[in-house]
């Protein structure tokens, strides 16, 4: 390395020059890249003073003073907010209308029904799908305890119309506000053997009627004479082979042996939460998810939609269940 710092066609180098032809020159950069570099500079400090870049505890700038907007005027959350309150004047008018109406009302309205689906989702996905998958297409249960004993679903798939409570647009807005816990007893030690697997394999057969212990156990009180079970109990149809926990014949033998919610340790869990007692859904957002579960029955909510806005007492009626 030469220190001659003009032995680079004589151009001033700063002393740094390699095998004669290969220098560290000290030529200035173009203007228009210092022009840019100064910019940039100045932007800095602008950007630094209007928004965050020092943090503190109270106003989060000590530029503030100076007139500057600082951090302490501006923040994400803030226009979050700003950002909402646009939302939240758009969405007023169909707000204030859903305090007062029905859910039944509601699903009738046309343009009110559109905007609860819309809104609906979110609701849906925020406090349901845990449970109920999204869209409602079930969820299956996981964990130590469900892998040994194949709980089957967590919650009721809701596309397929078979209701455990009924499936009403009032029904539905029922069991979201006030909760759902069937009971089935458990029967392990009221049947034996042989007993169990008759009966099971009757109710596996969508005929539990067919053997004489479905009335002599006492399963009528609850499923009824006919085995398709009583709404008001929440007691499932054993007649269509749709099955809320394992369809197998094993699993409806350990669903028969140890029962729904009944305190066995091997009973079958099935509760839905109160969304009223919980706080966590105001009567609106209530209302919401229950024409939107109501809609994914698709035949119900279009019959319902034909029905006058008025007569919410025939909404009620057109909205019976198809299947029970």
């Amino acid at each position: 390395m030469s220190d001659n710092q003009n032995s680079a066609g004589g151009v001033p180098t700063t002393g740094h020059v390699w095998d004669d032809d290969l220098g560290d020159f000290v030529n200035q950069p173009p203007k228009w890249w210092m022009l840019g570099l100064t910019a940039s500079a100045i932007w800095v400090v602008v950007y630094f003073a209007m928004y965050p870049s020092i943090p503190f505890a109270t106003s989060g700038t000590f530029f503030k003073g100076i007139g500057l907007p600082g951090t302490g005027q501006w923040s994400a959350i803030k226009e979050l907010a700003e950002d909402q309150a646009v939302l939240d004047a758009v969405r007023k008018p169909y707000e204030d209308k859903l305090k007062d109406m029905t859910p039944a009302a509601i699903l009738a309205d046309s343009e009110l029904s559109e905007y609860v689906s819309r809104s609906g989702k979110v609701l849906f996905s925020d406090n349901c799908a845990g449970c109920h998958g999204q869209n409602g297409v079930g969820s299956e249960q996981t964990g130590a305890k469900f892998a040994v004993r194949e709980q089957g679903l967590m919650a009721p798939i809701l596309l397929d119309d078979d209701w455990l409570f009924g499936g009403s647009i009032d029904d539905i807005h029922a069991s979201i506000t006030g909760g759902r816990q069937g009971m089935m007893m458990a029967h392990k030690d009221m049947l034996s053997d042989a007993e169990l697997d008759t009966l099971a394999n009757a109710v596996a057969a969508g005929t539990p009627a067919s053997t004489p212990l479905f009335a002599e156990k006492g399963c009528t009180a609850c499923h009824g004479e006919d085995g398709k079970g009583v709404a008001a109990m929440g007691s499932a149809n054993l007649t269509d082979k749709i099955w809320r926990f394992d369809g197998s014949l094993e699993g409806i033998k350990h669903t028969i042996k140890f029962g729904v919610n009944s305190g066995d340790a091997e009973s079958r869990d099935a509760v839905m939460p109160n969304f009223t007692e919980a706080g966590k859904l105001s009567d609106v957002d209530m209302k919401k998810l229950a024409v939107y579960v109501y809609k994914f029955g698709g035949g119900q909510a279009a019959a319902a939609a034909a029905a006058p806005v008025a007569d919410a007492a025939a909404v009620s009626e057109v909205a019976a269940p198809v299947a029970e």
